[in-house]
């Protein structure tokens, strides 16, 4: 009777933890909901705060790839936000989180994860390297079309990569980079995305000297800020268009200028 309500007791708490490890793992992927939304905003504040309560939470869950996810968009986060060495620390931390034994789209990801990193500090052999290693990832990965493992819901493919290298590309003003993967990164079908890599190309432009294709390109992305009221989009266009100073605009910017006026979110 007595090892009966021993086994009892313990059943109970086994199915306790389990509970409390999948209400923290659907916790975590609110909080990463959350956090998405005021990135898209434009709040970064909130927006860290949020990333933070989605680590947290998915640690409590105990799934190593939920927290290794979590981390890892953090990581991403702060390479957008412009903060290199934090985001390749971050990055680092993920793959600690996963051993030796992590999926190869964990690798292919990350690896785009650490070239913005490395973008973000202004190093671009690295940032080369780690784009080069994660398309021949993403290439294997195609060949061998196995499912994406939870929490990643979409596959990672060669047009990721390129995505990837068109934004490291404008954040170290190479026009080379830019122009050269712009028509295989727009297949991307979320309009949000294709705005800010639309405004990449852009800044692509820009940094080559074609000041008129660049404002025709950025101005045609504020489309998507009416549509959608991205404050990430505005703020895109707006580092575009303070990458060019000139005392006497061309029409095309003055234009767009009269446009980015008058968005308000």
């Amino acid at each position: 009777m007595c090892s009966a309500g021993l086994f009892c007791v313990a059943g109970r708490s086994a199915a306790g933890d389990a509970d409390r490890a999948r209400l923290a793992a659907a916790g975590s992927e609110a909080a990463s909901f959350a956090d998405w939304l005021a990135w898209d905003k434009g709040d970064h504040e909130s927006a860290r705060s949020w990333y933070s309560g989605a680590v947290k939470a998915a640690r409590a869950s105990g799934n190593a790839l939920l927290t290794a996810y979590q981390i890892g968009t953090l990581a991403q986060f702060e390479a957008h936000a412009g903060n290199g060495v934090e985001a390749l620390n971050l990055a680092r931390r993920a793959r600690r989180v996963l051993g030796e034994q992590r999926p190869a789209l964990a690798d292919a990801w990350l690896l785009t994860v650490d070239a913005l990193g490395h973008a973000a500090a202004g190093d671009q052999r690295r940032a080369d390297r780690a784009l080069t290693e994660s398309r021949t990832a993403a290439e294997a990965l195609t060949i061998e079309q196995e499912p994406p493992p939870w929490p990643w819901v979409f596959s990672f493919t060669p047009d990721k990569v390129a995505a990837c290298r068109v934004t490291c590309g404008a954040r170290l003003q190479l026009p080379k980079w830019v122009l050269a993967q712009d028509v295989e990164a727009l297949t991307t079908e979320h309009a949000k995305q294709r705005a800010l890599l639309v405004l990449d190309i852009a800044a692509g432009h820009l940094a080559g000297g074609r000041v008129e294709a660049a404002f025709a390109l950025a101005s045609s992305a504020l489309d998507t800020v009416l549509q959608y009221r991205s404050g990430r989009i505005v703020e895109r266009a707006r580092a575009v268009r303070r990458s060019l100073t000139t005392a006497s605009p061309p029409k095309v910017v003055r234009d767009f200028d009269e446009r980015l006026h008058g968005v308000y979110l």
